[in-house]
C-alpha cells in the first residue's frame, strides 16, 4: 500500500480571521487520497445519497496517541471487543505502522476524506519518541496524513516555546539536531488552541481554527483543550497562559466561521467522558441517544452551539461513538477513539452544497463508528523505516538493562484502585529519599496518571523475557519529574487522601498509589471524602496522628498541587531528590537480578469496600 501523498501546509492559502485576530484562521486544501477514484456524485450515490447536491465527507479521527510509535505493551496495547454472541474478547491493537495502514486503507474510495485528532499526539511518550522531544511522532503524523489536531494538555508538558517549535520546526534549543544534516521541519498540520491565550495579549497562542477545503466543500475545525489543563500540567508548562471555557470558546469561533460563510463545523475537544461499557464497540445510544456516556464531555456536548456538527474528543482514553442532542434538540455525534493509536473513528458527514452545511435531521445525524487498529494487517513500510531509523539513534540508551522481573507488573487498565506497579514506584521514591540526608521521607505518594504503561515480562524487543531495559522504564515514567520531600501534618495527609475522591476528583477518583507501611480503607459505598475511612489510616501500624508532622515523598507535579491535590502545595521544608525515573531504575537495579527477578507487589495496602 503506497503512502498518502505528502502535503506541506506551507503551500496552502490562509483565510483572514477577525481583524483583531489576524493569525486566527487557516485554510487547508486536502488532496484526494492515493487510489481514490470517481466523482463526488458517484461516490455519494454509492453511499445512498443524492448525487449532485450532497456529497459524503469521510472524517477519520483519533486522539491521545502519546508518541506510541511502536505497538504498546501489556494492557495499554489491547482493546475489549464485544463478540456477536455477547462474549468479550481482548484484541491486540496499536502502533503507528498499523495505524497508518488502517487510515490509508480506509481512505480508499473516498475522494472527500479529512483526518483529524483531538490532542495529546505527544507528551508522556515512550523513549523512542520522548528521548527526541517527540520529533519522531510529528514526523510520523506528517507521513500518515494528519490534517489537523487540537492541542491537549500534554502538548504543554515542555511549555509554550516547545509546542511552538513542534508546530514551526527547528532543532531543539538545548539538544540541537539529532541527525547530521537534518533540521526538524515541524508539523505539516496545524495545531489548534482556540481556548489557550497569552496572559498579556489575550490572543490565542496558536490558530483557533482552520478550514479544510476540497472541490468546493468547506469544513471548519475548531480546536480546544480542557479548561482544567493547569490542574494536570506542571506550573512551568503553562506559565503565562490562560485556559478558557471549552463550550464558550467553541461558540465564539463558530460564530466567526459562520460569518465567513463556513456553515459546516467540527469541534476537536481534548476533554472526554466515561462510557457505560469498556468494550469499544458497545451501543452508546441504547436505550436512548447519548445514554451510554457521562462526564465532562456529555455536559459540553449539550451546551455547544448547534452550528457545530460533530465533536471529536479525547483526554479520558476511552472509546465511544455516541449521538448527543445539541441545544436545539438535533442529533450530533460525539466520538473518542481510546488512545495510543489502538482505534480510529470513521464518521460520515453528508455535506449539502447548496446550504454549505452538514445534513442533520431529527432522526439522523452523521454516522460514526470506531474501528480496531489490529496487528494482523500489513505494516506501513515507511513507518517501519521511520521506527528503525530512530531506534538506531536511541539504542545506546534504550537497550541498557536496568532490572529483571518475574512476571507482568500491571500499572494501567486495572479494575482495582491500587496497582502493583503503582506500589513499586511509590516504594522506589521512598527508598530514594528515605535517608536522613536525602529528605528523610517516611512515606511516598504516586499519582496514577503518571504511570504510563505496564511493565511487561515478555517485551517486544530481543533482550529476553524478564529483562527491564531503560527504554521500558522510561515508557512507565516518561516525565522525568524530580522527587520532592515535604513536611505535612497528619491532618493535611488525611485531606490529601480525601481529595482523591472529593472536589474535582469526586466524579472520577484519582487514587494515589502508596508506599509500603501506609494502609487505609476506601469505602466505595459512601460518597465524597467519606469514602476514606478516617480511623483506618495507619503508617507502620500506628494510627495517623492529625497533629503530628510527616515527611512525604512525591513527584514535583503532585507537590505543586497537580491532579486536584491542592493540599499538597502546603507542604513545607521541601527537599529535591533525584528524578522519578532515576529513582525507579535505581530501585529495579538494587532489588533484582537475572537469577533473582523482582516479583510484582501484592497491591494490598488499600482495603476496598464495595
Amino acid at each position: 500500500m503506497s503512502p498518502r501523498p505528502q502535503r506541506r501546509r506551507a503551500t496552502r492559502a490562509l483565510t483572514a480571521g477577525a481583524a483583531a485576530l489576524a493569525v486566527a484562521a487557516g485554510i487547508t486544501a486536502a488532496a484526494a487520497p492515493a487510489g481514490a477514484e470517481g466523482t463526488a456524485a458517484a461516490s455519494h450515490a454509492r453511499h445512498g445519497g443524492h448525487s449532485g447536491r450532497t456529497v459524503d465527507v469521510q472524517l477519520l479521527s483519533f486522539n491521545d496517541f502519546h508518541g506510541n510509535l511502536e505497538a504498546p505493551q501489556g494492557s495499554s496495547g489491547t482493546v475489549e471487543e464485544v463478540q456477536p454472541d455477547g462474549s468479550r474478547k481482548k484484541v491486540e491493537a496499536g502502533g503507528v505502522e498499523y495505524l497508518a495502514n488502517a487510515l490509508r486503507t480506509a481512505r480508499k474510495g473516498h475522494p472527500y476524506s479529512v483526518t483529524a485528532a483531538a490532542g495529546d499526539m505527544v507528551g508522556a511518550s515512550p523513549l523512542l519518541s520522548g528521548l527526541f522531544h517527540d520529533e519522531p511522532t510529528i514526523e510520523a503524523m506528517n507521513k500518515l496524513g494528519l490534517d489537523v489536531t487540537s492541542v491537549g494538555n500534554h502538548e504543554f508538558d515542555e511549555g509554550r516555546a516547545e509546542l511552538t517549535r513542534l508546530q514551526k520546526g527547528g532543532c531543539h534549543p538545548k539538544d540541537g539536531c539529532y541527525e547530521k544534516g537534518k533540521r526538524f521541519k515541524g508539523a505539516d498540520f496545524p495545531y489548534l488552541a482556540a481556548n489557550v491565550t497569552d496572559e498579556k495579549t489575550g490572543r490565542p497562542i496558536l490558530k483557533p481554527y482552520t478550514v479544510w477545503k476540497h472541490k468546493g466543500v468547506k469544513i471548519g475545525f475548531i480546536g480546544v483543550t480542557l479548561e482544567g489543563t493547569p490542574d494536570v500540567v506542571s506550573a512551568n508548562g503553562v506559565k503565562g497562559l490562560k485556559f478558557h471555557d471549552e463550550a464558550e470558546t467553541i461558540d465564539k469561533y463558530a460564530r466567526e466561521l459562520d460569518r465567513q460563510g463556513v456553515k459546516s463545523i467540527v469541534a476537536l475537544i481534548h476533554e472526554g467522558g466515561m462510557p457505560a461499557s469498556t468494550a469499544y464497540n458497545y451501543d452508546c445510544d441504547s436505550p436512548g441517544p447519548g445514554s451510554g456516556i457521562s462526564g465532562p464531555i456529555a455536559e459540553i456536548a449539550k451546551k455547544v452551539t448547534p452550528k457545530v456538527d460533530a465533536l471529536v474528543t479525547g483526554h479520558t482514553h476511552q472509546a465511544y461513538a455516541c449521538t448527543v442532542p445539541d441545544p436545539a434538540g438535533m442529533p450530533r455525534t460525539v466520538t473518542s477513539a481510546a488512545s495510543f493509536g489502538k482505534l480510529y473513528t470513521d464518521t460520515t458527514l453528508t455535506y449539502d452544497r447548496r446550504t454549505k452545511d452538514i445534513v442533520r435531521t431529527t432522526v439522523k445525524s452523521a454516522t460514526a463508528r470506531n474501528h480496531v487498529v489490529n496487528r494482523t494487517q500489513p505494516k506501513a513500510a515507511d513507518m517501519t523505516a521511520l521506527i528503525q531509523r530512530w531506534n538506531k539513534l536511541a539504542a545506546p540508551v534504550a537497550n541498557k538493562p536496568v532490572g529483571y522481573i518475574s512476571a507482568d507488573i500491571p500499572g494501567r487498565g486495572q479494575a482495582t484502585p491500587e496497582t502493583p506497579l503503582g506500589d513499586l514506584i511509590a516504594d522506589a521514591q521512598l527508598e530514594a529519599t528515605g535517608a536522613a540526608d536525602k529528605g528523610g521521607a517516611q512515606l511516598a505518594l504516586m499519582n496514577p496518571g503518571g504511570i504510563r504503561s505496564d511493565l511487561a515480562h515478555k517485551a517486544s524487543g530481543s533482550e529476553g523475557d524478564g529483562v527491564v531495559t531503560y527504554g521500558e522504564a522510561f515508557t512507565v515514567q516518561p516525565f522525568t519529574n524530580m522527587t520532592n520531600v515535604v513536611t505535612l501534618t497528619g491532618a493535611q495527609l488525611l485531606t490529601a487522601l480525601q481529595q482523591q475522591v472529593s472536589g474535582p476528583n469526586e466524579a472520577s477518583p484519582k487514587i494515589l498509589q502508596v508506599s509500603k507501611g501506609l494502609a487505609y480503607t476506601l469505602d466505595l459505598t459512601k460518597s465524597g471524602a467519606d469514602r476514606v475511612v478516617k480511623d483506618s489510616v495507619r503508617l507502620d501500624g500506628a494510627p495517623l496522628d492529625p497533629a503530628k508532622t510527616y515527611r512525604v515523598a512525591m513527584n514535583e507535579f503532585l507537590a505543586g498541587g497537580g491532579d486536584g491535590f491542592a493540599v499538597l502545595k502546603e507542604g513545607k521544608d521541601k527537599y529535591v531528590g533525584p528524578s522519578d525515573l532515576d529513582a525507579f531504575t535505581a530501585y529495579l537495579t538494587a532489588h533484582s537480578s537475572a537469577t533473582a527477578p523482582l516479583a510484582p507487589p501484592k497491591a494490598d495496602r488499600i482495603t476496598v469496600v464495595k
